[in-house]
């Protein structure tokens, strides 16, 4: 019996140690991973942002006496806010990057002589001569910061402003991305610009079914959806693409994104998505083509141009902002995804800014990877009774994203 117990009592320790090593090891790849998506997201990641801010201001019941909070990221969603003529945006963000090009975009808004110009700086590729309009109209009204950022030198020795003599939007960690699932469709003969040739939602339909869906049966394409790094372009991190992966089976996320990319491609007409366009083609749509993203639209202009003085941009995080508002002072908040990345400390941290500075009325907005919203049971109870989830509202307009890269879409709003 002792041999047996001092066995028994080898193999157990044996085991420990085993799923200890385990452990440590299965630790240290999500280290890892966490630390190359940081490397990667500390460049530009969104050129222009992929989240549809049409939905957003219907979520939001956007009004005039409204001060809003929200993630800068590339910029669109803030300057579509601006339509709206609210009381004041605060808009936040932690890459430099996305702060210099908010203040770019507001910039060009203020200085630029007219529509068109604007047009042509953010809405048009291969415009030669953006620079040159940049150094004579917008370059000495930025403040020294960002004026310096878009000076500065790149690689290739043109100043990072020159990005605007091409094609911004192929540029940043995502503009990258969909250039390499470009590539990798090409790799498999299928020439994903071609989509943008459909005319109508049945022939977006064919295209899809007989172009696209195929593709994501192919060994190759489930094997690198297969790793957490495959999604790092989309600016998704580990932790985020285990949210994607819940709604997955198997080892791979390709369903997932098969379905994603579904409603991307078949659920709007291509004329009325600029999200497919930039997607699909690379660039946004020509005047014949279909229609630009709010901020650019030729009815919006005016508006915008005469408020860009109510927005103030931060680089700061959410929850530090808040901290320095007064308490029932904020009307409409916007956390974008940003709340999958979080740990349950840092969204309780968030929370209790959030409840002590909502003006009565508030609301809440952010989108998920997952369907299910990322605060039930990890907030605490204390911080949401006052909250009411509108669960309906949310899934409705879910289903208008016309972004539909996620799972959720989610509005809180404070009981009166």
């Amino acid at each position: 019996m002792a041999d047996v117990a001092q066995h028994a009592g080898g193999y157990l320790g044996n085991r420990r140690l085993k799923d200890a090593l385990l452990q440590h090891k299965a630790l240290s790849r999500k280290g890892f991973s966490e630390r190359v998506f940081g490397l990667l997201f500390s460049g530009l990641v969104y050129p222009q942002i992929w989240e549809d801010a049409d939905v957003d201001m219907q979520a939001m019941e956007l009004g005039p006496d409204h001060s809003i909070v929200t993630i800068g990221s590339g910029g669109c969603n803030m300057l579509a806010y601006l339509s709206r003529a609210p009381k004041a945006i605060d808009v936040v963000d932690l890459n430099p990057h996305h702060i210099a090009l908010n203040r770019l975009k507001l910039a060009a808004f203020r200085h630029l002589p007219t529509h068109r110009d604007v047009v042509r700086l953010f809405g048009i590729d291969a415009v030669k001569s953006n620079s040159s309009i940049y150094d004579m109209f917008i370059s000495a009204n930025l403040d020294p910061v960002t004026r310096a950022y878009w000076a500065r030198r790149r690689m290739n020795g043109r100043r990072r402003i020159e990005v605007l003599d091409g094609n911004i939007y192929r540029t940043g960690l995502l503009g990258r991305f969909i250039g390499a699932g470009h590539l990798l469709a090409r790799l498999h003969g299928v020439n994903l610009t071609e989509f943008a040739k459909a005319r109508s939602l049945r022939e977006q339909r064919q295209f899809f079914d007989t172009e696209i869906a195929p593709l994501f049966d192919k060994p190759l394409i489930r094997f690198i959806t297969g790793r957490k790094s495959s999604l790092f372009g989309l600016g998704i991190p580990p932790q985020q693409y285990d949210e994607l992966a819940r709604d997955a089976d198997g080892n791979s996320i390709a369903p997932v994104l098969r379905q994603r990319l579904e409603k991307l491609a078949c659920h709007f007409p291509l004329r009325d998505n600029h999200f497919a366009w930039q997607a699909f083609a690379r660039r946004y749509p020509r005047q014949h083509e279909g229609t630009l993203p709010t901020y650019l639209r030729p009815e919006n202009y005016l508006t915008i141009r005469d408020n860009v003085e109510r927005v103030t941009v931060h680089h700061a995080s959410f929850t530090e902002l808040l901290k320095s508002k007064p308490a029932a002072s904020v009307d409409r908040y916007v956390l974008l995804d940003a709340q999958d990345w979080m740990t349950d400390a840092q969204l309780n941290d968030l929370w209790a800014e959030i409840d002590r500075t909502a003006a009565p009325g508030a609301r809440v907005i952010f989108r998920t990877a997952a369907k299910e919203s990322v605060i039930e049971g990890r907030v605490g109870s204390h911080l949401l009774r006052r909250w009411t989830y509108l669960a309906d509202r949310s899934n409705e307009l879910n289903l208008r994203d016309r972004s539909a890269i996620y799972g959720g879409f989610h509005i809180y709003e404070l009981r009166v």
